[in-house]
């Protein structure tokens, strides 16, 4: 199984109602940070790998998927298109204001003041993720100017590098329509998914506390 579909867009971008929507188009599964939180041990390792500036064998964090959205894979996603030259780079992105308004209530949280108390598998989990932003955040996330001002040049940096036959800048609001035309599919007798919103993050967090 190879990549069809790689997420160039960062969390709270719309990736959850993206991955439900390649599941449904693609017929397999799509990887996602909530994946990844499926195979901590095996995989945190090689995305730190991949942090560090090392090789990674993308086929063995991706060999059950047709598709990879969210973070990680976004932070990541020059080397993985690389390593699939035929996958079609999806930017899913929405204006700045929001997207830190929805970030700074849901994941980054964790980020800047992570929990006293934290399974050694989850610990090497945020060491690993700390690690990729870095490159993502160059002057930290921890503040709104900086943090907004790095997603705006994250999303700039994948328009000018990814060539325009390969990517689709999207919009979550915008549905089925662009994916089925770039991915030559038929648009599904259904409504779009919507699933991961800021009040379900909240709600689910607070069911796991």
């Amino acid at each position: 199984m190879t990549l069809k579909v790689i997420g160039a867009g960062l969390g709270r971008t719309g990736t959850m109602s993206l991955k439900l929507a390649l599941e449904k188009l693609l017929g397999g599964p799509c990887y996602h940070m909530t994946e990844l939180f499926e195979h901590l041990e095996e995989h945190t390792p090689l995305w730190h790998q991949a942090a560090k500036g090392e090789s990674v064998n993308w086929d063995l964090v991706f060999s059950n998927y047709v598709a990879a959205v969210d973070e990680p894979v976004s932070t990541q996603w020059q080397s993985i298109m690389s390593h699939y030259p035929d996958a079609l780079v999806v930017l899913s992105v929405r204006d700045a204001d929001s997207w830190w308004k929805s970030a700074i209530a849901t994941i980054l949280p964790v980020k800047i003041d992570p929990p006293d108390e934290m399974s050694p598998a989850r610990r090497a989990w945020l060491d690993m993720v700390l690690e990729l932003y870095k490159t993502v955040y160059p002057q930290g996330f921890q503040e709104e100017d900086k943090a907004k001002a790095a997603f705006t040049a994250h999303v700039d940096r994948v328009k000018v590098n990814v060539p325009p036959a390969r990517l689709l800048v999207w919009e979550v609001s915008q549905g089925w329509e662009p994916l089925c035309q770039a991915l030559g599919l038929p648009v599904p007798d259904e409504p779009f998914p919507k699933s991961n919103t800021t009040e379900d993050f909240l709600a689910r967090r607070a069911k796991n506390v």
